[in-house]
């Protein structure tokens, strides 16, 4: 039965992954009902707490969108990028960690990826270099932010409670010298625009124009304070996620110590509602933004899949402990590679850790071990069928950042590689000395 229930989970997961964020919340359900009314399974508690913190992250990076505030972080990217342009391919993936790092989630790329391509161009580096370390940055830096989907689902799953603080101490380091490697091997991909044969073909056709929208104008400044309150709710978060006494409450009948998660949720939503007041933003306009679309096909494929993979884990722990334990004792490092392949089917680093991190747990793995694995979620760059990926290529007119003839040898492959083994590596010894 083992062997069938896994079937019908990988059967889920490959078919809901066709159809986007959504898809794999659907199928995820599919899965419980197949695992709980056919085969007998019991259905674990669906994620309901780590669903409600994104929903509200999300909800304050949509009214940022909305008040004008992600166009200001834009302006701000592009001035910074033309500042040094031959060093784009080491600037560049750096804007992209940061507006990820402080947004939670790596669809604000978007954003910057056409100002990348035409920077790129214009000062004669090949623009697959920046673009392809740039996206994987926007990836990385989801897994050392500290509103991402993905830390607030490991925030409560880590053996003996480690605060934010000391989290974010291991993986924001850890994340930026992957980066940091990454872009090292992207440096050095392909042949540079002037010995280029293919872009100078594309040239001659007239088929390598890069132009972007001018920019919208100067920022106003109620863009500018929606980019200084929601600054001031991450830097909250940070703070009541690294000192527990700023959320403990003493009285007659002893202390009471309010939940993280309860305490991102309330701090979000209030960011959100000051944005909403004094910034003038359109809360019909924040609900059809990408930010907010991303986020909610976030918090669907998290519900299905998440719960899926819980409830069969729980139901089959016996079975794959056992077998697991003794391989993980004697190469720890085997469970990221783990979480590298399951990210990669569930396209989603907050589904990948609630999915598979309580397994680490029951496995004895320490909360230094589990967090210096934690850059490993960001595998679904592996296979070249993710938004921000396809949104690089298009936006690279040159044709130099390009899916090859065999799929998995595209312009992302090596630079995420080499960024994934670098922050893992990274983590694991930061982990040992950090906690």
């Amino acid at each position: 039965m083992f062997w069938v229930e896994l079937i019908v989970v990988l059967a889920m997961i490959v078919i809901g992954a066709r159809y986007g964020g959504l898809g794999l919340g659907m199928m995820g359900g599919l899965g419980v009902a197949i695992l709980s009314f056919l085969l007998g399974d019991l259905p674990s508690e669906p994620p309901i707490e780590v669903m409600l913190m994104i929903a509200a992250v999300v909800t304050a990076a949509g009214t940022l969108q909305a008040a004008g505030g992600m166009d200001y972080l834009v302006d701000l990217a592009e001035k910074a990028l033309r500042r040094h342009p031959p060093a784009i391919t080491f600037v560049a993936p750096l804007v992209a960690y940061v507006f990820t790092l402080f947004a939670g989630t790596g669809h604000v790329a978007y954003a910057i990826l056409p100002v990348i391509a035409e920077v790129a161009r214009e000062s004669g580096v090949r623009p697959e270099r920046p673009l392809s370390i740039s996206v994987i940055a926007s990836q990385q830096a989801i897994t050392a932010s500290p509103i991402s989907a993905a830390t607030v689902a490991l925030l409560g799953l880590l053996p003996g409670a480690p605060s934010l603080g000391v989290i974010l101490a291991v993986c924001i380091p850890a994340t930026l010298i992957g980066c940091g490697v990454g872009a090292i091997v992207a440096s050095r991909l392909g042949k540079d625009l002037a010995d280029d044969p293919d872009y100078q073909q594309r040239l001659a056709a007239g088929l390598a124009d890069t132009a972007v929208a001018a920019a919208a104008g100067p920022a106003t400044w109620r863009a500018k304070l929606s980019v200084v309150l929601f600054l001031i709710g991450v830097v909250l978060v940070v703070l009541l996620g690294t000192f527990p006494e700023l959320r403990t409450w003493r009285d007659g009948a002893g202390s009471r110590v309010l939940g993280m998660a309860q305490a991102i949720e309330m701090l979000m939503l209030s960011i959100a509602a000051l944005m909403a007041m004094t910034c003038r933003a359109n809360v019909e306009k924040m609900a059809n933004g990408s930010v907010f679309r991303a986020g909610v096909q976030a918090v669907i494929a998290i519900f299905g899949i998440a719960w899926m993979g819980d409830t069969f884990f729980k139901n089959n722990l016996d079975q794959i402990q056992g077998p697991l334990q003794a391989l993980v004792t004697q190469r720890p490092w085997l469970f990221a590679v783990a979480l590298f392949v399951m990210s990669i089917l569930l396209y989603s680093q907050a589904a990948t850790v609630r999915s598979l991190m309580p397994l680490g747990v029951s496995l004895g793995l320490p909360a230094s071990a589990l967090t210096g694995m934690f850059p490993a979620v960001n595998g679904y760059f592996f296979i070249p069928n993710y938004p921000t990926l396809v949104a690089a290529i298009n936006f690279d007119r040159t044709g130099t950042t390009r899916i090859g003839k065999w799929v998995l040898n595209h312009s992302f492959m090596l630079p995420g590689l080499a960024a994934t083994a670098g922050s893992v590596t990274a983590g694991l010894i930061l982990g040992r000395l950090i906690m």
